[in-house]
């Protein structure tokens, strides 16, 4: 596990230098679901790739940006699905962006997780790691240091709603509506990481992607996005939910399935589950 962090401690320093001279531009590519993968994608996936197969206890694995498992080491122990640039078209406008990296064993699914890793580049480079705990560290003159433990508050004070509002169910818009209203303040970038980083390190709040009429399934992908952070927020205290129950017992029936996803501290997440099955 430790050579695994170390790896992406590696990428994340070579990402951190692409983003501040890397070409933002589009490629002519697609990922798996349609979306037009842009060059800074593409290059950090390589990035990420080439360091973990010189890794060996790693496995399998397998990217947001490539359609099959790609397998690494036959006696490998570890799995990992990673998103090696989330919210890569914020670059251009500078805004935070991140890497997301799931660890599992076994198999690529929600019981099989054992470990998460994210990665902000904002202002400051910050990694968050959970294991049995929630630490954060972040890059100092080329080396990662120990910042904090991470522990959501019972109740938080940021809403950040995702997807778009035209498609929402009307309960779920009456939700986000008397959340605000109780007194919450909107955050949302549009960036998962720096979104869910700041709920985490201002001690709570919500962050919601739901199911849409556009998207019944929500758009957030499991392995690489939504299990990860759902164990860093169990972690950390606080919960992770598709609506109904626990985000970490979705089922997976494909790499690249998606899901809807509500992220907070308990408060938040009680109030979610109690709407949702009230309207489900």
């Amino acid at each position: 596990m430790q050579d695994i962090i170390k790896a992406i401690e590696e990428a994340s320093i070579k990402i951190k230098e692409l983003i501040e001279t890397g070409d933002t531009g589009k490629s002519e590519q697609e990922n798996s679901t349609g979306d037009t993968q842009l060059k800074l994608d593409i290059a950090s996936d390589v990035i990420i790739e080439d360091i973990f197969k010189t890794i060996p206890s790693i496995k399998a694995i397998v990217s947001e940006e490539q359609e099959e498992i790609v397998n690494l080491n036959e006696n490998g122990e570890y799995l990992i699905a990673y998103d090696p640039l989330d919210g890569s078209s914020l670059v251009d406008v500078n805004l935070s962006v991140g890497s997301i990296y799931g660890i599992y064993k076994d198999n690529f699914d929600a019981k099989s997780i054992i470990a998460s890793v994210y990665v902000v580049f904002g202002p400051r480079v910050e990694m968050v790691v959970a294991i049995d705990d929630v630490k954060m560290y972040r890059l100092k003159k080329g080396k990662f240091e120990f910042i904090q433990t991470i522990t959501l508050d019972e109740k938080g004070k940021l809403n950040a709603p995702g997807s778009r509002q035209n498609c929402w169910a009307p309960f779920h818009k009456q939700l986000i509506d008397d959340i605000f209203n109780d007194g919450y303040r909107l955050r949302y970038s549009g960036g998962m990481v720096p979104d869910l980083h700041q709920i985490l390190l201002k001690g709570g709040g919500l962050f919601s992607y739901p199911g849409t009429t556009d998207r019944p399934k929500g758009k957030l992908r499991q392995l690489f996005e939504v299990f990860p952070f759902a164990y860093t927020y169990e972690k950390a205290n606080g919960q992770a939910v598709d609506g109904f129950k626990r985000a970490l017992e979705v089922e997976t029936t494909h790499i690249h399935d998606t899901t809807p996803c509500f992220f907070g501290s308990n408060t938040e997440i009680n109030r979610v589950l109690e709407v949702y099955k009230k309207n489900g």
